[in-house]
């Protein structure tokens, strides 16, 4: 367990520095260390026997964002993502957020679905009730297909029945499994779940099965998360806390009524949610399939946060989306990095490790917010993507930092700028 997830002046050390406060913050083994230090953690080997056609691996920075505090625990975040300022504006809006004791969070049980399609009915009423009728039977079927997860106390828990009376393709009948599948992710269970009741649905309805396989959309496996902010934590040099409120505020209800921007400002929040995925191991885009239509559960797309001011006038921000992530399975047992990210982490269920991830999102989300209500988005923004411009431009080592320092005091990031910035540096 990490004591402190403060790092101060972590973005002033080399990465051998970074690396080592980590390892000894986490209580890395010499083997944990040996592996993080060297490129290709991921064999090419280990890779082959992950996904087809291998003919290599591509990697990603893994950044680690401080100053979380999640229900009254301090975490570490590891954070596998290749845009610049993601990782600052997470641990600094973290780090704002300390002050008022962090982040406040919650969920539900994990519950997924699995959907049973049945086409080829006459009286698809009469096969709802059917079904409803024969629940145990179904339950008993579905759960003979997997003693493990009945031991670990999971299982198919219940059905629901949902009716298409008119479609293209007439009636069609759409059977839900929930399951709860523990700290698995849990595709490859209910997927199983389904096949295995296949026979018996189309013994009780009269139809044909078509679709077997589970849902993304996992409203029933939901993470929420709360913070509350004082105005004067949130004040900048150039504006008080009180008008940085009401523009946090202001922006938000933008993007609650336009779908143009909440598609931006819902991205934002995946900023922070996606490298958490990445880093664990987990199925990023199962995450992102789930957050953006249970954005549009209303029946128009919209914020997955809100925003609000509270009665002292403190900034008060919420999300919840679904969160059908594991401990277990896939990636997250056979990727060497995934599984040393989840030590880092230092989570218990897959339910805190979603916890987690929706606190980081709401923490850049206020990040976003909070430069768009008042220097703009680009200022932190290309200050940070200079080192990639000056990158491109073939600087090397300290290099970097001089011509990225320069291009962010002239607000002049561009790669022409950088060229001639590293030819005049290298002169001297």
């Amino acid at each position: 367990m990490v004591a402190d997830s403060r790092i101060p002046n972590f973005r002033a050390l080399t990465p051998a520095q970074r690396f080592a406060h980590i390892a000894q913050a986490a209580s890395l083994t010499d083997d944990e260390v040996a592996l993080l230090a060297q490129p290709g953690a991921l064999s090419v080997d280990r890779a082959n026997g992950m996904v087809e056609n291998v003919i290599g691996t591509f990697e990603l920075p893994l950044g680690v964002a401080g100053n979380f505090i999640v229900n009254g625990r301090d975490y570490l975040v590891p954070m596998a993502v290749e845009e610049p300022s993601v990782v600052a504006a997470a641990s600094f809006m973290a780090k704002l957020a300390r002050e008022g004791g962090g982040f406040e969070a919650s969920s539900t049980g994990p519950l997924m679905r699995a959907q049973v399609q049945v086409i080829g009915i006459t009286d698809p009423y009469g096969a709802r009730l059917a079904l409803l009728r024969a629940r145990d039977q179904i339950l008993a079927v579905a759960n003979s297909r997997d003693k493990v997860l009945i031991g670990l106390g999971g299982g198919c828990r219940d059905i629901e029945v949902h009716v298409f009376g008119d479609t293209p393709r007439g009636a069609m009948v759409v059977m839900h499994l929930i399951v709860d599948v523990r700290d698995a992710m849990g595709a490859n269970t209910v997927n199983t779940m389904a096949e295995a009741v296949s026979p018996l649905v189309e013994k009780l309805t009269g139809g044909t099965v078509r679709l077997r396989i589970l849902s993304n959309l996992a409203d029933l496996r939901l993470a929420r998360a709360r913070v509350r902010l004082a105005p004067a934590v949130l004040a900048t040099r150039e504006r008080s806390g009180e008008e940085v409120v009401e523009g946090v505020v202001d922006a938000y209800t933008f993007a609650a009524i336009d779908p143009y921007r909440a598609a931006t400002h819902n991205k934002g929040i995946m900023n922070g949610v996606d490298p958490v995925i990445v880093a664990t191991g987990n199925d990023w885009r199962a995450v992102e399939a789930g957050a953006h239509a249970y954005a549009c559960r209303s029946g128009r797309y919209s914020s997955l946060t809100t925003w609000e001011k509270d009665r002292a006038g403190a900034l008060v921000g919420t999300i919840e989306m679904p969160m059908p992530v594991g401990l277990v399975g896939g990636a997250t047992k056979t990727h060497p990095l995934a599984r040393l990210a989840l030590k880092i982490l230092d989570v218990k269920s897959a339910q805190e490790l979603g916890e987690v991830a929706v606190a980081v999102g709401l923490a850049q989300n206020l990040g976003a917010l909070r430069a768009l209500a008042t220097e703009g988005i680009q200022r932190g923004h290309m200050a940070l993507h200079a080192r990639n411009i000056a990158l491109v431009a073939g600087a090397t080592g300290d290099e970097i930092d001089s011509v990225a320092r320069q291009m962010a005091a002239e607000h002049d990031v561009r790669t022409d700028r950088a060229v001639a910035l590293l030819e005049a540096l290298r002169k001297k």
